[in-house]
């Protein structure tokens, strides 16, 4: 990994798409960091966590020089602006493509993330239905901004990874636990092959690879949680 002027620590926990954006920029980068799991984000949140994100309280958190940067996609420009001179550039210089990249990065935040919450946490089968419904036009949406923003290119940054990968990359991982955990192949061959092609590309980068957790992890975290719920749900019921 490529040396940097001070030192680089990042608080993240492992299951979390947006601490895997974090870690995503930094291995494409070629940066060398400290990471600190958070164990127990639901009741034992660390110190360092409650006093470098006091407002949100959340990860991922980049700290540079004993500085906390919080937010994923301000993370990953962070990242770019701070280290410009290494590794890849993540945004394009031209500020038009700059716009579009952060469109379509706030698009992925604001659609895919909420469909999907609908699926994870739906309580009856018309929700989860509806939350797989909007799952799949989102992925047509952005199955368009793919060709619009790769020119026939390999990624959304063109011949190389840009910000609206790494912004998708987040989720890639739980991509393949929807699937095993649903059945839900969200990024369909047949539907979006330009996604589908996307997705294998991404996931065959060995700075990706790198970073990537456990597909079977993601799976039995959440359904432990879906457990909890249930079990929660039921206790409320009886009282």
């Amino acid at each position: 990994m490529a040396g940097q002027s001070g030192e680089l620590k990042l608080l993240g926990m492992f299951a979390s798409p947006f601490a895997l954006r974090a870690k995503l920029a930094l291995s494409f980068k070629g940066l060398s960091y400290e990471y600190l799991e958070e164990k127990d984000l639901q009741n034992n949140k660390s110190e360092l966590l409650l006093k470098s994100n006091p407002v949100h309280k959340k990860v991922p958190v980049l700290i540079h020089n004993d500085k906390p940067v919080c937010e994923s996609m301000i993370i990953v420009q962070y990242i770019e602006e701070a280290f410009a001179s290494v590794g890849p550039s993540l945004l394009p210089s031209d500020p038009y493509e700059r716009a579009v990249a952060r469109f379509w990065a706030a698009y992925i935040d604001e659609k895919l993330f909420s469909s999907w919450m609908m699926v994870f946490r739906g309580k009856t089968d018309e929700e989860k239905a509806e939350g797989t419904k909007q799952s799949f036009a989102v992925a047509a949406t952005l199955e368009g901004a793919l060709a619009e923003c790769s020119k026939g290119k390999p990624f959304f940054g063109g011949d190389s990874v840009g910000y609206v990968d790494v912004a998708l990359g987040g989720f890639v991982a739980w991509v393949h636990a929807i699937e095993k955990l649903y059945g839900l192949k969200v990024f369909d061959a047949g539907k979006t092959p330009l996604l589908a092609a996307w997705l294998e590309r991404f996931c065959a980068l060995e700075a990706a690879k790198a970073v990537m957790p456990e597909v079977e992890k993601l799976v039995e975290l959440a359904k432990m949680r879906q457990a909890q719920a249930a079990a929660a749900a039921a206790a409320a019921q009886g009282n």
